[in-house]
């Protein structure tokens, strides 16, 4: 079983900064994307940043001009730069790497989750 390792959450006050990071082993190929989600308490999980092979980052519009996601396709890592950061943000942050083709069975690998905590 793959997991990915997820490092950088933690307590901060609100207008605060957090920085994520999210690894999958080097030795996973054929990743399309990895990215991050977001379960806050009672709410439904989203889907908030994706970056892909290619260097596409994509930001959910919710978030959009606090948070940017950046990686390094060769090192199979990805980060979420979270800023200005309110209480609604706080929750359980997870770490997802999907991936397959060119007769590589589609996959998803997950990190176990970090726990982000905006304090108002």
């Amino acid at each position: 079983q793959v997991q990915l390792m997820e490092s950088g959450g933690g307590l901060v006050q609100a207008g605060g900064s957090l920085r994520l990071s999210c690894a999958a082993p080097r030795n996973i190929f054929n990743i399309n994307f990895m990215g991050w989600y977001h379960k806050a308490p009672e709410k439904q999980r989203e889907l908030v940043a994706t970056f892909t092979s290619r260097g596409s980052a994509n930001i959910e519009e919710s978030v959009k001009g606090r948070f940017t996601i950046s990686g390094d396709n060769t090192k199979n890592v990805v980060y979420l730069q979270m800023n200005n950061l309110k209480p609604e943000d706080t929750g359980v942050y997870t770490c997802v790497a999907v991936g397959g083709g060119s007769g590589v069975e589609e996959f998803h690998y997950w990190g176990p989750g970090t726990q982000v905590t905006v304090s108002s």
